[in-house]
């Protein structure tokens, strides 16, 4: 009984490590940034800036115009989703110290969009 106790203690206690260490880990990347968002596609509107929040590396809209989420990942990767009334499109890419950089699409366009910290 004692060895099966002291087993799941050291199961809590890793887990709890392993879930605590990426948010300390891309909170690196916490503050509002610029995204600017570019797309080939003529059809699609295209020079599109949104500013966003990350906190904690939880991403998040400070408009009231478009709302977003997603997360980074302690090595700078981002997915993020927004979505402005019906529109929604989700972006992939990487953050490095105060800029960063991807690609995005949607339901009829695609393109890429460049960060830069405030």
């Amino acid at each position: 009984m004692n060895a099966i106790r002291k087993a799941k203690l050291v199961c809590l206690l890793l887990a709890s490590a392993l879930l605590a260490t990426p948010a300390a880990a891309s909170a690196t990347f916490d503050g509002q940034w610029s995204v600017q968002i570019a797309s080939s596609n003529s059809s699609c509107s295209s020079g599109a800036s949104v500013s966003i929040d990350i906190s904690n590396g939880q991403v998040a809209s400070n408009t009231a115009t478009v709302s977003a989420s997603g997360r980074v990942a302690e090595a700078g990767v981002i997915k993020v989703t927004l979505s402005s009334g019906i529109k929604r499109a989700v972006g992939f890419g990487r953050l490095n110290g105060s800029s960063g950089s991807g690609t995005w699409r949607a339901a009829m366009c695609s393109g890429t969009w460049t960060a830069q910290r405030n």
